[in-house]
């Protein structure tokens, strides 16, 4: 390697990890994404709804005495809607749960549900009740219930509420079929648990979750360090540029070994904190997930062994060959936003022209990262696809892809292929704006100041 090359990759790396910001970034990060992580899964573990659920109105216009037997189911812990209608009345009765807010249930004649529901409107707007639940016969024959009230989107309430409801037409449906209050009771407290595991072509691949969960960090973690080591390079140039130092510097270094000193030494930078992000943040996730799960509950106690080990798995299970492509579309990704930083700093000559002018390449990355969503639950969709060859998005896409599923081998070689020759392409046009933008001040140039730029060059 070059000497000056080398030197001007020593002095950029060092120069950004001694800094203390450095070390704190590095610290931060791993500690959002463990809380990011690790919180959703306890507050799913607990399955917990408010109090405010049980604080609503039930018109009954069913006929059928449905509204008491939602009411009763409601008053049980929620962990226990399946146990039978039977069961949870006398727990309640023998005091196993007492609620200051109850449900209120008002049987209401077909006819006039109308003006019951306008009333029980005007009741949530005073407050006097959080919502309503509208029970007719169409809820008793099983076709749907309908809810109003301020918690409408609060989905722990309407989940505990839809619970309910169902389960109370479920009951009422078995005994008016005649069915023996033991088998009611058997079949109410049903419970199956579905864990979903991947196959690979090596095998069983672990949990299903753990993958997703694990394409998302990688996906959130590139994301990430694109743009915050990318925008450093941006701010290197132009800080080089407005204090006049490039002059010093390129009399002495070519502009194009100065361009490639900066990407692959902040690149470095961006590489040893992305290593730290994901090896601390698995060692954290490990330690503390059994923790939180057990803190959810009996149940989710005795599925935090798999939790854990399901993550654990998912990350085992990526090999080596995969842990190499994952660093080859870091570096894909890194190398192609830099350059296009790097020539934007050599372009401009003031911090907010250069905000305004890399407002296209941030929407280059939003835009990918709005898709990451939709990839995660159709991996092999079209937009995954297409997507994942793109070259602005390949490096977010395809990694997250490959942690969930198996992407076929054409799709991985011709992502690859693409990437680098877009890389190989915007270095060689970064390096003709960047030879020449560094000695030029004044406005921004215009489209065919920048085309005269890359010919001359």
């Amino acid at each position: 390697m070059d000497r000056k090359l080398w030197a001007v990759i020593k002095r950029e790396y060092l120069e950004r990890v001694r800094s203390k910001w450095f070390l704190v970034g590095t610290l931060i990060v791993p500690a959002l994404v463990v809380a990011t992580f690790l919180l959703p899964a306890y507050m799913n573990s607990r399955g917990e709804s408010s109090d405010r659920a049980l604080d609503i109105l039930i018109l009954d216009a069913s006929g059928t005495g449905l509204g008491e037997r939602v009411r009763t189911t409601l008053l049980a812990d929620p962990a226990q809607l399946g146990a039978s209608t039977a069961d949870t009345a006398s727990g309640v009765a023998g005091g196993a749960r007492q609620d200051s807010l109850l449900p209120q249930v008002q049987v209401v004649p077909g006819a006039n549900l109308a003006a019951a529901e306008a009333a029980a409107t005007q009741a949530v707007i005073d407050k006097r009740h959080v919502g309503y639940l509208v029970l007719d016969t169409n809820t008793v024959a099983g076709a749907f219930a309908r809810y109003a009230g301020r918690n409408a989107t609060t989905a722990p309430d309407m989940d505990r509420v839809r619970a309910a409801v169902r389960q109370a037409v479920m009951v009422a449906q078995l005994q008016r079929a005649g069915a023996d209050p033991a088998m009611v009771n058997a079949i109410t407290r049903t419970r199956v648990q579905m864990p979903a595991e991947r196959i690979t072509d090596k095998g069983k691949g672990g949990s299903a979750a753990a993958g997703a969960i694990l394409g998302l960090g990688i996906a959130f973690v590139l994301y990430l360090a694109i743009i915050l080591h990318g925008q450093n390079v941006l701010r290197s140039v132009l800080d080089e540029k407005t204090t006049r130092v490039a002059e010093v510097v390129i009399s002495s270094v070519k502009p194009s070994t100065l361009l490639a000193g900066k990407v692959l030494g902040v690149g470095a930078v961006g590489l040893t904190q992305q290593i730290v992000w994901i090896v601390l943040s698995a060692y954290l996730i490990q330690k503390l997930l059994p923790f939180v799960m057990r803190a959810g509950g009996p149940e989710a106690a005795a599925l935090a062994g798999g939790g854990a080990s399901g993550f654990l798995l998912a990350l085992t299970g990526v090999g080596w060959g995969t842990l190499a492509l994952l660093l080859a579309y870091f570096l894909i990704g890194f190398v192609f936003y830099a350059a296009i930083y790097a020539a934007i700093g050599a372009m401009v000559s003031s911090e907010q022209e250069a905000q305004q002018a890399a407002v296209p390449v941030m929407f280059l990355l939003i835009g990918t990262f709005l898709f990451v969503s939709q990839v995660m639950m159709q991996p092999e969709g079209t937009i995954a696809r297409v997507l994942g060859l793109l070259p602005f998005s390949s490096p977010i896409i395809m990694p997250m892809r490959m942690t969930i599923i198996q992407p076929p081998m054409i799709e991985i070689v011709a992502s690859l292929v693409i990437g680098i020759v877009s890389c190989v392409v915007v270095v060689w046009l970064a390096a003709r704006i960047y030879r020449v933008g560094m000695l030029m001040y004044g406005k921004r140039p215009s489209l065919r100041e920048l085309a005269r730029w890359i010919r001359t060059a």
